[in-house]
């Protein structure tokens, strides 16, 4: 089974955040969207990310970083989002970072197509 598991960090979600846990067994992939026009955040989405990381059961998960609203003045490039939620750190799994803009679908397909094949050739 696979089960897709998509993190928003927004204002708002501390309290759902102990129900995440419902959701981790027989996670195969972690799909992360973080807000690259919120640099006043990226801090927490960091902190979330790497906590959510460390759970026994997502271990083995592969990642997929969608770097969002790519559109917005001031966003932060997919190697600035990158170096902000310290993905060089990702030694024992396979991860992809995709630039994004939701509202006009940009990079949405290309991330969901690497997803897939990674899925598809075991890497998950």
């Amino acid at each position: 089974m696979i089960s897709n598991f998509f993190l928003p960090i927004s204002g708002g979600q501390t309290s759902i955040r102990p129900y995440w846990r419902c959701y981790f067994p027989n996670t195969q992939a972690i799909i992360y969207v973080v807000d690259s026009s919120d640099t006043d955040r990226i801090g927490i989405a960091k902190e979330e990310f790497h906590a959510i990381l460390e759970e026994d059961e997502l271990k083995g998960a592969i990642v997929l970083i969608f770097a969002n609203k790519q559109d917005l003045p001031g966003a932060l490039d997919a190697a600035a989002v990158t170096d902000a939620l310290e993905l060089h750190k990702l030694k024992n799994r396979q991860w992809a970072i995709f630039k994004t803009c939701a509202v006009k679908g940009e990079g949405i397909f290309e991330g969901m197509d690497w997803l897939s094949n990674t899925l598809k050739a075991g890497g998950g």
